[in-house]
């Protein structure tokens, strides 16, 4: 197991938040202003209390990044911009699927570096909806782990 990684307490979740906020910003530029502030009491009160949260920290104990799953599936994977690349996201996604059991998860049609990412992680797409889990008009690419990365 990777020594990283940990779980994650409630009075962490307005970190979590602010690292949400922060990767959307960098990463979901279809998202509009609006957009995001109305998703994130949502995320802050609503999706993080439901999850099983692991964050990926440095050595000194600070949080770079999280992933979040919920039934078998990984809801949530963000990571702070200035960490992205540097291992954290790959280690949270393998502690999920082999960890956590989660072997599903969607991600947007429109942020294809997520997309590149899971392909490379060793998940494939399965399906699409023209809506996102909000129902708004953000496509979705429904994807499932085909086994290890190459």
């Amino acid at each position: 197991m990777n020594k990283n990684i940990s779980k994650v307490d409630s009075s962490e979740f307005a970190l979590l938040t602010e690292i949400w906020e922060q990767s959307v910003r960098a990463t979901h530029d279809f998202l509009s202003e609006a957009d995001i502030q109305d998703l994130k009491p949502k995320v802050l009160n609503d999706y993080l209390p439901l999850m099983a949260l692991r964050a990926y920290r440095d050595e000194q104990g600070k949080i770079l990044g999280f992933i979040g799953a919920l039934n078998g599936k990984i809801e949530m994977l963000f990571i702070a911009p200035d960490s992205r690349g540097k291992g954290a996201g790959k280690a949270l996604i393998e502690y999920a699927v082999d960890i956590m059991a989660a072997h599903e998860l969607d991600v947007n049609e429109q942020n294809p570096q997520a997309l590149g990412f899971y392909q490379r992680m060793g998940f494939q797409v399965t399906g699409r909806s023209e809506l996102d889990g909000q129902g708004n008009p953000f496509p979705l690419l429904h994807m499932k782990f085909a086994g290890a990365a190459p």
